[in-house]
């Protein structure tokens, strides 16, 4: 059967964060994640449409990608198709000819699963690997420890509040109130929560979001931000235990989040959390 590329639209979108949360299971590679496509939304159902592509053959879902920015695919594959050599081999095609709508020409880089033959066939074809980034894992089989700050979960009157923290974090953000209603419009919300911490002052010192793929599966943390006032406190740590503790409470069965191997205080802040590293992984780069 013929190997079909493809763009969900809004109607799809709905069938494309079903599968992704299928494909989330214990010990798998690192991997896309429904709240990837959740923290998209904050630019809008039809923006996170525009920027998703799918591969189906005989009807059926094989691969889903997001492109996260201008150059950049970040791609799963359905468990039992990693080997696949007919997808590998298409996905490869599809991702090196412009012309077919997936990347542009120039320099990109492509994240996918450690353990997919596509990740093979690029590196066959000349692609090189990026910087290392360090997943980390924490197992929710058991209770978590109080964060030792308060913890209040977000709710639309304190969107502006959640976007100033975040905005203080990330240089360059640009996410604001009305962005924060866009994401919780999007259905992978449904499945999320986003928590702010509070100082003993009572100054929102940190924010994260946290989404769940559905009891029993892996957890993600995306974003995780220490307003730039109230940094090297340990609050990075305490909101990290917050939003395992949040995820626990939604039924996922491990906490996850991925960091630049080099943001070595980013590193120390998960393991402080509970986190254990896993096995680096890298995007895999084309330059020309």
């Amino acid at each position: 059967m013929a190997m079909v590329l493809g763009m969900p639209g809004v109607d799809g979108l709905r069938e494309a964060v079903g599968v992704l949360r299928e494909w989330q299971c214990e010990g798998a590679p690192t991997q896309l994640h429904p709240g990837d496509l959740g923290w998209y939304w904050r630019s809008g159902a039809e923006a996170t449409a525009a920027a998703v592509r799918t591969w189906r053959r005989g009807g059926r879902l094989l691969a889903v990608g997001l492109l996260d920015g201008p150059g950049l695919l970040r791609l799963t594959i359905a468990p039992d198709a990693r080997q696949d050599e007919l997808l590998a081999r298409q996905l490869v095609a599809d991702v090196t000819e412009p012309e077919r709508g997936v990347l542009p020409p120039g320099r990109v880089n492509i994240e996918a699963p450690m353990d997919a033959l596509v990740q093979d066939l690029l590196a066959a074809e000349g692609w090189d690997t990026d910087e290392p980034w360090t997943p980390l894992r924490r197992d929710l089989t058991g209770p978590v420890e109080d964060p030792g700050l308060r913890i209040e979960v977000v709710g639309p009157e304190q969107a502006h509040s959640f976007a100033a923290v975040h905005r203080s974090a990330f240089d360059g953000s640009r996410f604001t109130g009305e962005r924060w209603h866009a994401m919780a419009a999007g259905s992978p919300y449904a499945d999320a929560r986003c928590l702010l911490a509070y100082d003993a002052r009572g100054d929102a010192v940190a924010s994260v979001a946290v989404w769940s793929a559905g009891p029993g599966r892996p957890g993600l943390l995306e974003p995780v931000g220490v307003h730039r006032d109230h940094r090297r406190r340990g609050h990075g740590t305490a909101v990290s235990v917050a939003a395992a503790a949040a995820l626990r409470e939604l039924g996922s069965s491990s906490a996850l989040v991925c960091t630049p191997s080099a943001n070595r205080a980013a590193v120390a802040t998960y393991r402080a959390a509970g986190f254990r590293p896993r096995p680096k992984v890298r995007d895999l780069s084309r330059a020309t």
